[in-house]
């Protein structure tokens, strides 16, 4: 029923049918509503000065859009730099170290898969997960950090940085309940757009591929996936930062009749511990020379 439920909203938000069209006008009043209360949240705010470069990455709407990629791109030329972020999905609260400078510290289930890959794929990086990102800023200072990337944080209203945000188009571009967009560009506020093809491009890696691969992906609108997909025999979809169990993914490989299961890295970090036969979807983002 959840899991149904998820990608209903999902197609309602990104590509609406007629009757989702139709109750996305009917919620518009409340979308006007939250709005207007999210205009005046960020006029209420101050940006703090933390005395460190701070960069924001993230996008308007709900759902993925490729952060945790471009982000690993922009980091990962760094010295003295920290990815902070919330950890959404983790089976643990407050402020967790993931990866100091040379370890890592804790297990996916307490960091969150979005972090575990930043702890994976940025070796020299401090990777830090905490709800309250003020206080991830002070603990990544405090450890000699001297540029800070913060994961999904335009709407951080209260906090020095320079925002980009990614590009998503949307059939629906109303704001929350009627649409997928939690907040506006508000004038007065800095932004970068990042466009994809003018900023960055997408670049994909296949390992350890089979003959006979099924797609498990636990990420927000999947068939984003679909332009970089070799030939697969099954498409198996789940709720974004979905827990995956190893007799699920088990069943799944009978099923389908399958060599392997076939997941971006996102999945893999939480299930390579199972020891199953497993193709890699590695997504990266070049940037382009007109970008940071």
């Amino acid at each position: 029923m959840k899991k149904s439920l998820v990608f209903w909203v999902e197609e309602y938000f990104y590509n609406p049918n007629p009757l989702q069209k139709l109750l996305s006008l009917l919620l518009l009043p409340l979308s006007y509503l939250y709005c207007s209360l999210m205009w005046l949240r960020f006029k209420s705010k101050t940006p703090e000065d933390f005395g460190i470069k701070i960069i924001g990455v993230g996008n308007l709407n709900v759902g993925g859009s490729g952060k945790t990629p471009l982000i690993s791109a922009m980091a990962k030329e760094k010295e003295n730099v920290a990815i902070v972020l919330r950890g959404y999905g983790r089976e643990s609260q407050g402020l967790i170290v993931v990866k100091d400078r040379e370890n890592i510290l804790c297990s996916v289930s307490q960091s969150g898969d979005e972090a575990m890959i930043y702890a994976t794929k940025l070796p020299q990086a401090i990777v830090i997960v905490s709800e309250d990102r003020k206080e991830g800023i002070k603990k990544a200072k405090e450890m000699g950090v001297k540029t800070l990337f913060l994961d999904d944080a335009y709407s951080k209203h209260d906090i020095k940085k320079k925002d980009i945000l990614i590009e998503v188009e949307s059939k629906n571009s109303r704001c929350l309940p009627a649409g997928p967009f939690r907040e506006r560009l508000w004038s007065g506020k800095e932004v970068t757009i990042f466009k994809e093809g003018v900023d960055f491009k997408r670049e994909v890696e296949l390992k350890d591929a089979t003959s006979k691969m099924s797609l498990v992906t636990a990420i927000a609108r999947p068939e984003r996936l679909d332009a970089y997909l070799p030939e697969v025999i099954a498409k198996n979809y789940f709720p974004d930062h979905h827990a995956f169990s190893k007799e699920e993914l088990e069943a799944i490989l009978i099923k389908d009749n399958a060599d392997s299961l076939l997941v971006t890295y996102k999945d893999y970090v939480k299930i390579k511990a199972f020891g199953l036969p497993l193709s890699l979807l590695d997504l990266e983002i070049l940037l382009c020379e007109n970008s940071e």
